[in-house]
């Protein structure tokens, strides 16, 4: 159960680097503004964070809405940690919002994870 957590975990965290590396580029290159890209931002993360959850799901076997759950968990735990420990600040109301989503979405991710990757079926 822990790999399989460990691995969405890390895919979440690889698509992250990846897009922001992505929208990085695009945001020195072109005439687009931080403010233009928000809309795109948010839904690569949620999609990231289903990702992440289906990969965890898909490993794990069962359980999707407990590994979802935990690696949604997981992430937020780190994201949180970055804020406090780097920042010195707490997560702000629609943060707490956001990352409740987040857990739901990986969730979900976890779920359809375990019945897409063949899940133990019980006879």
């Amino acid at each position: 159960m822990g790999g399989a957590v460990l691995y969405g975990t890390t895919t979440i965290f690889v698509i992250a680097i990846v897009a922001s590396l992505l929208f990085s580029l695009l945001l020195r290159f072109t005439e687009l503004t931080e403010s233009s890209i928000t809309l795109f931002v948010t839904i690569i993360s949620f999609l990231s964070l289903f990702v992440g959850g289906f990969m965890s799901g898909g490993k794990g076997k069962t359980k999707g809405w407990v590994l979802g759950g935990s690696t949604g968990l997981i992430y937020t735990l780190v994201i949180f940690l970055f804020q406090y420990l780097g920042y010195d600040s707490l997560f702000s109301i629609e943060q707490l919002i956001y990352h409740g989503c987040y857990i739901l979405t990986a969730m979900m991710g976890g779920i359809l994870g375990v019945n897409m990757g063949g899940g133990n079926r019980e006879n």
